[in-house]
């Protein structure tokens, strides 16, 4: 029986997912299986991973699906104690799968998700834990405003060796009892492509589970090298649900939340505008420029951030596709 079971979800990215399943095959001693749901991916592609990395059970999602559906798929097929979600955007370079493991040992009862240190390729900490996610927060970010999460552990004490009890996890990596998983009922599916990492942890924390962070190990996050063009589709449907997310069910909240947001997205629409009719853009803040205005119309609007991101991931392929 293993005693991880790793799920990644890979949106047709070979050149992300090899180097992240050979970073596990190096460096991962304790008993584990793997989980990839192939998503959307090239046939000739899915063929030859399957041949290449025959110990690992690919799971094909070639419907449109959120990050939680995906990962959905194979949760419930596990069998491992812990369950590690993992990007396919990563890579181990340090045994981490098993120091996290071996950490639930030292940690107390009520510990339910455990993450390691994500740094960027420079070594730039992304997250190390996270404190708690706010509207306040999330408003000031949309201003370019406030410090980002950053390393939650400075200044403070640790539980013990370097494992530090924090709020929210990143989504990027993360261990979970696969038996409390379970009972949260996995993945929220609200949700398409954030915020369900805090969604999640958020859920652990009200139902008296702790969250905790391991600053000792870490994996290198190759951040947003698994977006492109899709940012015009996957932004909005974010902000929809960072949306949802903060407005607790709330229509007078999120009616507050939305219009604070509303007014940094059309500044930045502005702004951005003023700059291509000036000649001075380019490919990259024509996108952005796209961003911002599909950002404005997702905000009031009974959408699902699902059905946000099929409307503009439909505009893309209909922009790739040649006219007769």
């Amino acid at each position: 029986m293993p005693l991880v079971s790793i799920v990644i979800v890979c949106m047709n990215r070979p050149d992300n997912l090899y180097p992240c399943l050979e970073s596990i095959r190096h460096y991962t001693g304790v008993p584990h299986e793997i989980f990839v749901v192939a998503y959307l991916f090239d046939k000739a592609a899915l063929a030859k991973l399957k041949e290449e990395f025959p110990d690992v059970n690919f799971i094909e999602s070639d419907e449109i699906r959120g990050f939680a559906e995906n990962n959905n798929l194979a949760f419930p097929l596990t069998k491992g104690r812990y369950i590690l979600c993992l990007n396919d955007d990563t890579c181990l370079f340090f045994p981490t799968i098993d120091k996290l493991a071996n950490d639930f040992k030292l940690l107390p009862e009520d510990a339910a998700l455990l993450s390691p240190r994500i740094e960027y390729p420079d070594g730039q900490v992304q997250t190390c834990g996270r404190p708690v996610q706010t509207a306040q927060k999330y408003i000031l970010s949309r201003y370019h405003l406030g410090a980002p999460d950053g390393d939650d552990t400075l200044g403070r004490k640790p539980f013990k060796n370097a494992l530090f009890r924090t709020s929210d996890i990143n989504g990027a990596c993360f261990l979970i009892r696969r038996d409390i998983f379970e009972q949260l009922g996995w993945l929220d599916e609200r949700y398409f492509f954030t915020p369900e990492d805090i969604a999640l942890s958020t859920l652990a924390r009200e139902k008296g589970y702790s969250v905790w962070v391991d600053a000792d190990a870490s994996v290198i996050h190759y951040h947003q090298q698994t977006a492109g063009r899709l940012v015009t589709a996957t932004r909005p449907a974010g902000m929809r649900g960072y949306l949802m997310f903060h407005s607790h069910g709330s229509t007078l909240r999120y009616g507050a939340i939305g219009l604070a947001v509303a007014l940094a997205e059309a500044g930045k629409w502005t702004l951005s505008g003023l700059k291509l009719v000036l000649g001075s853009g380019n490919k990259h803040l024509r996108t952005q420029h796209t961003v911002y205005s599909h950002n404005l119309r997702s905000i009031f609007t009974r959408r699902s951030p699902k059905e946000i991101f099929i409307r503009y991931y439909e505009a893309l392929r209909r922009a790739d596709t040649p006219s007769a």
